[in-house]
């Protein structure tokens, strides 16, 4: 199979893999405007009105090639740089309005994304008239959705499982289809959409042309194009499987147990912060966003367990700015698209590369910057020099800000807000008389001090004593194992059992009656921990595991060197940090 591809940051777009390409595409570097393209004079109207200047470097080189409407075609940047446009403009251009069958599919992972690319495509063509583009997903009605089908549509926009529940009961025709779009690809293949996909496709004609868009090429899209595509023109806007270049990756390193106490000092140093914290499973989630809420901050949840309706609420007050911080799974926040999201932080690191890419992507679209945190204990340093390699992008190491520097921003961040903040002078003048009779005896420095001092005095009292949380590299002992009062113990229950640290700990003192002194360090994984036991209360702590069951499955526990170099991350192992496998071989939290 033939791929003729571009890299757009290439060093020769003219001889990539040995082969010559398109004269018409080795001369996209010269344009500068959506109306070199060639579209319709409504698209353009529509595309202006929405403040599009300068195409992105994957509509660029997209949209020549695809408003030919002869090629399949696969399209890899990074989410955010405008893929939506990149397809979007030359699918309108290649429609038939006269007709009234549905020619265009878009595949799309989640209801959220489905939802996004139907009012982007609706906004680009405000000014056509006759188009109708029909979004078809979960948790909405299917019998509106059907009716919408009946009346006529040019262009589904679909979410896998939705649009198989059609198929099934035979209320849609994909039978005139001429082009099918899925976009991210690489996504839906990690929540399990191959089947779907496959199922989806054999109802289409197959003479179709398919465009395939993702941010990565896990290995499961090869399998993708080498079913259904034919000689595809691929086009690399960046480098396969890299990060974005207008992120900056910043990572601190603290004890498993200052995890939370680093998040508040890293959120409370950055006042400004709109944020979205990545946690590994549903129960961490909710954890964490209960105890930011507990603690003042503006935050909220997102993870499988809401219901539609919680879940839009939610993404609602986000988009909105009626939340600072969103606490999400992975799961729960793919095709989350929301602008000006400032920071992304791995609160765990996830296990498998592509969902880093995934989760740093939130962050600096539409050409804008942004900053991933990821907070690490001394255990994650493997994964970040291969996350460093794969990306080829630079880490940059931080400390946690100690008190005086997170009181120090806040401090600058509330004169900010004092410098800007919008007066209302009719509203307020009738009070100033009295304001200012009341305060007659206190000169301006004093005046300053304490209005500065009743916002600021909470950080103040917080910060006043707090310790510093980075891990000192020049101890010897900031390393496991390294303790001799210590012993690191495997044990095969982990976060995919509904554990975290917290109730790891609970358990442990229940089966074994040790007091909580024994346990010196928990760190979880998923499928198993680590549980370092202090030397006096080992043999206890085994004998204590010897006949226990937990749900069914029998606890084994090992004190063996065999099985934490097996299984530990701690190595720095490459192979310890997974490529994304089908939803048969992973469990998904």
């Amino acid at each position: 199979m033939n791929i003729k591809t571009i890299d757009v940051k290439g060093s020769n777009p003219d001889a990539i893999n040995g082969r010559q390409v398109d004269d018409e595409v080795c001369d996209m570097e010269s344009r500068n405007g959506f109306t070199d393209f060639g579209i319709c004079k409504e698209s353009i109207r529509s595309i202006k009105e929405l403040g599009f200047k300068k195409p992105t470097p994957i509509q660029v080189r997209s949209i020549p090639v695809l408003k030919k409407g002869n090629r399949d075609f696969i399209g890899l940047a990074q989410t955010g740089t405008g893929k939506t446009a990149a397809f979007g403009l030359p699918l309108i251009e290649l429609l038939d309005l006269d007709k009234t069958a549905i020619q265009a599919l878009i595949l799309a992972p989640t209801r959220e994304l489905c939802i996004q690319i139907s009012n982007d495509l609706e906004s680009y063509c405000r000014y056509l008239q006759g188009l109708s583009i029909v979004p078809v997903y979960g948790g909405a009605s299917i019998d509106m959705q059907i009716k919408r089908i009946k009346r006529a549509a040019h262009v589904i926009v679909a979410t896998p499982g939705r649009l198989n529940d059609l198929i099934r009961r035979k209320k849609i025709d994909l039978s005139a289809i001429k082009y099918v779009i899925l976009d991210e690809a690489d996504e839906m293949l990690n929540m399990g959409f191959q089947e779907d996909i496959d199922s989806i496709l054999a109802f289409t004609p197959k003479e179709r042309k398919t465009w395939l868009f993702a941010a990565t090429m896990p290995d499961e899209i090869y399998s993708i194009i080498g079913k259904y595509m034919q000689d595809p023109f691929e086009i690399t806007a960046g480098t396969k499987n890299a990060g974005a270049d207008n992120i900056e990756h910043i990572y601190y390193v603290v004890h498993e147990r200052d995890r939370y106490t680093a998040l508040k000092r890293i959120l409370d140093a950055n006042p400004d912060i709109f944020a979205i914290v990545f946690c590994r499973t549903r129960i961490e989630t909710q954890e964490i966003a209960e105890k930011l809420i507990k603690d003042g901050y503006n935050a909220d949840s997102l993870h499988g367990d809401l219901n539609q309706a919680q879940r839009d609420k939610v993404m609602k007050h986000y988009r909105e700015k009626n939340l600072q911080l969103l606490v999400a799974t992975d799961v729960a926040a793919r095709g989350i698209d929301v602008n000006n999201v400032s920071h992304v932080i791995n609160y765990q690191l996830p296990d498998e590369m592509e969902i880093y890419t995934h989760r740093s992507g939130r962050t600096a679209r539409a050409g804008k910057s942004g900053i991933t945190i990821s907070i690490l204990n001394t255990k994650d340093m493997g994964k970040i020099r291969y996350i460093e390699k794969h990306i080829n992008k630079k880490f940059i190491y931080s400390k946690v800000p100690e008190g005086v520097e997170v009181c120090q921003q806040q401090l600058l961040a509330l004169m900010k807000r004092i410098k800007t903040v919008e007066i209302n002078q009719p509203g307020i003048e009738k009070y100033l008389p009295a304001i200012t009779l009341e305060l007659k005896d206190i000169d301006k420095t004093e005046l300053i001090t304490r209005m500065v001092s009743l916002e600021f005095n909470r950080f103040l009292d917080y910060y006043r004593d707090a310790k510093d949380l980075n891990i000192d590299f020049s101890r010897k002992d900031h390393a496991r194992g390294n303790n001799k009062d210590t012993k690191s113990i495997f044990i095969n229950l982990g976060t995919i059992d509904g554990f975290n640290n917290e109730r790891m700990l609970k358990y442990l003192k229940e089966i074994t009656s040790l007091p909580p002194e024994a346990f010196k360090r928990i760190n979880m994984k998923g499928v198993y921990s680590f549980i370092d036991v202090r030397s006096k209360y080992l043999a206890g702590f085994i004998e204590a595991f010897g006949n226990e069951v937990f749900k069914g499955r029998k606890v084994r526990v090992d004190s063996s060197e065999r099985s934490r170099n097996k299984k530990s991350f701690s190595t720095g192992s490459r192979k310890n940090f997974k490529k994304s496998k089908s939803r048969k071989n992973r469990i998904v939290h």
